[in-house]
């Protein structure tokens, strides 16, 4: 019986034709089909119709299957990787970090990613359509209307402008253009967009920094860290005279003008070094030579790793400022008239020859000089040539002196006279002789032949006991007086030891504490007011004291006995504590004034004195902080200014405000305005009442007023006697005012009718109306 041939679709039950076949697979396995059909065609023409024919022919189409089936697999990988590129090429298209866009020739957008859509803030969707010019700044359209009609080319465009978001906000962008075609063939734009705010922001910055560095009005320079300039702006040619070219590559070095040491510049670099900048006034010099005084800062530049890279000088010419400094300092230590030292002055150079005197073991003397007969001069040939005969005989009397010795006008036609370096009380004598033959020259004044005498009083340092140089003063003074007794035209030496046994110092102290213990002492009140308003602003306090012998004693009659006693913290307390429940009574009365207090020196520099105020004002409780004023002289703040400026801070955190007393008198200081926290400045009687007589003390009011101003304090003076002085206060812009012209001091029973009934002068009205542009 012949054989079977084998049916090719039999294939189909080995598996041969898998359900899912790539085209590549499928045309092996026709292959594999002919391969047997052409075998059994063999086997036919061979008529071999032996099993073994029909075996091998399966065999190898098992072989064909298995190598078909390694092909599935393969493609089949092939497919996952293509799918898993696909996918990883739209996640990259649509999470770029730029924004794409493809617009069609009407300029809508056909396709966009995630990024753009969240730079427009438009869902993906619900751009497609949209016209991209929607998004466009209304300022912008017109460039960007050009840029697309570039368009036939196949260059890439690019333009910036702003963008707006769906909220309305707009910021900056770069669009780069590409003409391309889609699958259509038709013309497409492929937009990119590129947010670029952070860049122009930092472009608006340095455009900023630029600006800021060629336009500041305070000269800039910038040097590497080798010292060599590498730039300056346009202030540091106008403030050197250097022009950019001829100071980059230069050092700082030629704006050297030799006034500093090399210690100064050694510690400026060792603060550059150690904290990174520094600042100070600098002199230096420009390029046509001139020296020129500069505040300057000096800036470390440093890079993203700490490592210095720069240093930059910013600068600024404050020689005017340093001239008018110079100009007030001037002013304020020395005479206007005479040039000579003022009081203030004085006082700074007899505390230094007083400390070099006790050092070295050797004496100083003070010499106070009285001209005799000056006011007739004034009286009978005017001031003019009382002032220019003043100034002739200041220089002589000076000439007189040797170097290192001090002569200061302190006011009037008085002056002192600082000797130092003298082996004993002899040594001097000389030199008073010399002053005296000088102040009693005949001195030609235009046509005039003028001439005086002088008086003077003589006292020396050191002492058996210890003395302050405003005590030195006042011996002085006393011994000049006692010249004048006695003759005039001649020195008179103070003698210290029979001084101290006349006072009878201990039995004062005893009789002041008994008057203290028994009730004599009391307060008087005087009126403080506003002239210009009419307002009465306080009162101050002054101690009298009721002697049961002597009557009513002023303070100059007892109080310098206990200046360097205890003591005087004992009556500066009583004092503080009787203001208070005075004020408390006229409160009950429906008076409501502030009480102005004097407090001594050895009373303020206690170190608890804060604590002893606060004591004496809980002690009333029913009196503000506020309705009390502690009134100090200059000289109290002078032993320690640091602890007197805390005092007064302390004070004032409580509601307690301070004035400064006398001032002018002592020693008067920019340094001391400037550091002392006081309210108000009041200005001594000794000037007020000579205004209208002195122009010299005229100028020293306007001064005085100018430098309270400056400083915000409030100014008030002492010693109006007259309407005319009150009038011409008010002139020079001084509205409050205390004396003998508005009221003197009184018990304070007799204050409430006083406040009742004062009204300020007509002559002060019309004149506050005349001036209110002072104010």
């Amino acid at each position: 019986m012949p054989a079977q041939t084998p049916d090719p679709t039999a294939s189909q039950s080995v598996g041969l034709q898998p359900a899912h076949t790539s085209p590549g697979a499928h045309a092996l396995r026709q292959r594999a089909v002919a391969t047997l059909m052409q075998r059994q065609a063999r086997c036919d023409s061979a008529e071999d119709l032996s099993p073994e024919c029909t075996l091998r022919a399966l065999q190898e189409l098992r072989v064909h299957q298995i190598e078909l089936e390694m092909q599935n697999e393969e493609m089949r990988r092939t497919q996952v990787t293509l799918d898993a590129a696909r996918a990883n090429y739209a996640d990259l298209y649509d999470h770029a970090p730029v924004g794409y866009v493809t617009l069609d020739d009407a300029d809508h957008i056909l396709q966009a990613n995630l990024t753009a859509a969240r730079l427009l803030g438009v869902p993906r969707l619900a751009m497609l359509g949209m016209a991209l010019n929607k998004f466009i700044h209304r300022d912008d359209q017109d460039a960007y209307y050009l840029l697309r009609k570039q368009r036939q080319t196949c260059e890439e465009l690019s333009i910036e402008l702003r963008l707006k978001h769906q909220d309305g906000s707009f910021f900056w962008a770069k669009l780069m253009v590409t003409l391309a075609l889609a699958d259509s063939g038709a013309p497409v734009l492929r937009v990119v967009l590129m947010d670029i705010s952070l860049r122009f922001a930092a472009q608006e910055q340095m455009r900023l920094a630029a600006s800021v560095f060629s336009e500041a009005r305070e000269g800039i320079m910038i040097t590497d860290t080798n010292g060599q300039i590498v730039n300056v702006n346009a202030a540091f040619t106008h403030i050197t005279g250097y022009s950019r070219d001829e100071a980059v590559g230069q050092t700082p070095h030629i704006l050297n003008s030799g006034r500093q040491s090399a210690a100064h510049y050694a510690a400026m670099w060792q603060a550059i070094l150690q904290k990174g900048h520094w600042y100070g006034e600098i002199w230096n010099r420009r390029k046509n030579g001139e020296i020129y005084a500069a505040f300057q800062t000096i800036s470390t530049v440093r890079d993203a790793r700490g490592t210095a890279t720069h240093f930059v000088a910013l600068f600024s010419d404050i020689t005017a400022f340093k001239a008018q400094q110079a100009r007030l300092e001037h002013i304020a230590h020395y005479d206007l008239l005479t040039n000579l030292p003022n009081r203030a002055l004085l006082a700074d150079r007899l505390r230094q020859d007083m400390a070099k005197a006790f050092r070295q073991g050797v004496l100083l003397a003070v010499v106070y000089v009285d001209l005799d007969s000056f006011k007739e001069v004034n009286d009978q040939h005017g001031h003019e040539s009382g002032d220019r005969l003043l100034v002739a005989l200041a220089n002589r009397m000076k000439e007189a002196l040797r170097e290192g010795d001090t002569l200061a006008r302190i006011g009037g036609d008085e002056f002192v006279a600082v000797l130092t370096g003298l082996a004993d009380t002899s040594s001097c004598v000389p030199m008073l002789n010399r002053m005296l033959a000088a102040a009693s020259e005949t001195f030609e004044i235009g046509e005039l032949k003028l001439q005086v005498s002088a008086s003077l009083g003589v006292t020396f340092y050191p002492q058996a006991e210890v003395v302050e140089p405003d005590w030195l003063l006042r011996q002085a003074d006393q011994a000049m007086y006692q010249a004048k007794q006695t003759g005039k035209n001649h020195y008179h030496l103070f003698d210290a030891a029979h001084d101290r046994s006349v006072r009878g110092h201990h039995q004062g102290l005893e009789r002041i504490r008994t008057a203290l213990a028994s009730g004599e002492l009391e307060l008087y009140y005087q009126p403080k007011v506003n002239m210009r308003t009419g307002q009465v602003m306080g009162v101050e306090a002054l101690i009298r004291w009721q002697h049961p012998q002597d009557g009513l004693l002023y303070p100059l009659t007892f109080l310098p006995l206990i200046d360097a006693d205890p003591l005087a913290i004992e009556v500066g307390e009583w004092v503080i504590s009787t203001a208070l429940t005075q004020i408390e009574a006229w409160q009950a009365q429906g008076l409501n004034l502030q009480v102005s207090v004097n407090v001594g020196a050895q009373q303020l520099q206690q170190a608890d004195f804060v604590e002893r105020l606060r004591t004496l004002m809980q002690a009333h409780p029913g009196v503000l902080p506020t309705k009390l004023s502690l009134e100090m002289l200059e000289t109290s703040a002078l032993h320690d200014i640091g602890f007197a400026s805390q005092v007064i801070e302390s004070c004032h955190k409580m509601g307690v405000a301070f004035a400064l007393d006398d001032f002018g008198t002592g020693y008067s200081s920019l340094t001391y305005l400037k550091r002392l926290g006081v309210s108000t400045i009041k200005i001594d009687q000794s000037f007020v009442r000579n205004m209208l007589d002195d122009p010299q003390d005229r100028s020293i009011l306007e001064g005085v007023i100018s430098l309270a101003k400056a400083f915000n304090h409030e100014v008030i003076a002492e010693g109006v006697e007259t309407i005319a002085h009150g009038s011409l206060l008010l002139q020079l812009g001084c509205d409050l005012a205390q004396g003998y012209g508005i009221a003197r001091p009184m018990p304070a029973q007799s204050l409430p009718a006083w406040v009742a009934s004062w009204q300020p002068d007509a002559a002060w009205s019309d004149n506050a109306a005349k001036n209110h542009h002072f104010h």
